[in-house]
């Protein structure tokens, strides 16, 4: 059984430890600072987080001693921009040549220690070989024609929000993008395909509608027991691919609504995954204000509407993409809303408490 949490929000990270029958939040980091990424790397203990500090930018620091002591590492940083280069977004509109924000963080492969993999606002991948203190620039992912196709969503530059790192070969990387679609490669990221066919973007014109370059994936994670299935919570829906992101297939009848930002999927049976749903677009919302977790057991083919624990009237969390995550068994489960509240399910789902309802907006919840 898992023992620890952590959570990263808009004003520092936390750890929540399972102490007796109950969680409880054991330790507080960085108090203040907003964090957009947590990641624990269970290759060798160490724990990485990501500070978004505004006009004071990007920072990335380390701890090899579960939270005790911290140290600064350099953040990734893109290469020095080219004369005769403007780099423009899918609309035409100017793309800063720096990061602006990590969106995503995880560790390499278990063969390949060290290994880190980073993805950023504006669209930009990093790769470490050393555990963080150097990064190198993914110039082949830029470079490719299609990435001049992507844009913002809800975030106003395209970003790199999920990376997933095939279990059975270290060399095969998913990476989402919004908006941009599925980019695989399966050579350590020298040449790369896009592979969102089967997504649909409904807030495009009908002709673009299916473009993968231009989907808007909100978080893609893979089951590392059966790597070639992978999921997405999509601005649209919720898709499903069986042969590793060559074609993806739209769950339909989703109650009480297919919009959310994060998706989980059981560990080793690709059927079931979970989902927190909303009321998509400007008003983003729980359906009814009834905040509730949705599970499909047999691959979308059904869907059952999860509620013991949750606040049935009057509430209003979002769940952020990274928000919501499951223990490496596949039995507890955790997410964090934008209202500061954090559960946890001990039952893949059946039943959820709250751990704590005070904490500042989460952006990252993660086990580790």
């Amino acid at each position: 059984m898992p023992t620890t949490l952590h959570i990263a929000t808009r004003k520092g990270v936390f750890q929540v430890t399972r102490q007796g029958a109950s969680w409880k939040i054991a330790s507080a980091h960085f108090l203040g600072d907003n964090m957009s990424i947590v990641t624990p790397d269970p290759r060798d203990g160490s724990l990485h987080v990501a500070l978004d500090l505004g006009h004071f930018g990007v920072k990335l620091h380390r701890s090899r001693d579960d939270g005790a002591t911290w140290e600064e590492r350099p953040a990734p940083a893109f290469p020095k921009q080219p004369d005769d280069i403007v780099s423009v977004d899918g609309f035409g509109k100017p793309l800063p040549w720096k990061v602006t924000k990590i969106w995503a963080l995880e560790p390499g492969h278990a063969s390949e220690p060290g290994v880190l993999w980073c993805g950023t606002i504006p669209g930009g991948l990093f790769h470490s070989t050393d555990g963080g203190d150097s990064w190198n620039f993914v110039q082949s992912l830029w470079d490719h024609p299609l990435r001049k196709n992507w844009f913002g969503g809800g975030a106003d530059l395209p970003g790199i929000h999920s990376i997933c790192v095939h279990p059975a070969n270290p060399k095969h990387i998913t990476v989402g993008v919004s908006c941009g679609g599925v980019w695989v490669t399966r050579d350590g990221g020298a040449t790369w395909d896009c592979q969102a066919d089967g997504m649909r973007a409904e807030f495009m014109p009908p002709e673009r509608m299916g473009d993968p370059s231009i989907q808007d994936p909100h978080r893609v994670v893979q089951c590392r027991g059966n790597p070639d299935h992978l999921w997405a919570q999509h601005h649209n829906g919720i898709f499903r691919t069986t042969d590793c992101a060559k074609s993806w297939h739209e769950l339909t009848n989703v109650l009480p609504s297919p919009f959310g930002f994060a998706v989980a999927v059981h560990p080793a049976d690709p059927l079931t995954a979970w989902f927190i749903p909303a009321i998509k677009d400007e008003r983003r919302i729980p359906v009814d204000g009834k905040l509730v977790v949705t599970r499909t057991r047999d691959g979308g083919k059904s869907v059952e509407t999860l509620r013991a624990g949750l606040p049935q009237e009057h509430a209003y969390d979002i769940v952020y993409r990274h928000a919501l995550d499951i223990d490496a068994v596949g039995t507890t489960l955790a997410f964090g809303s934008t209202t500061g509240s954090l559960y946890v399910s001990e039952n893949q789902g059946d039943d959820w408490q709250c751990v704590a309802e005070h904490l500042p907006p989460i952006h990252g919840v993660r086990f580790g």
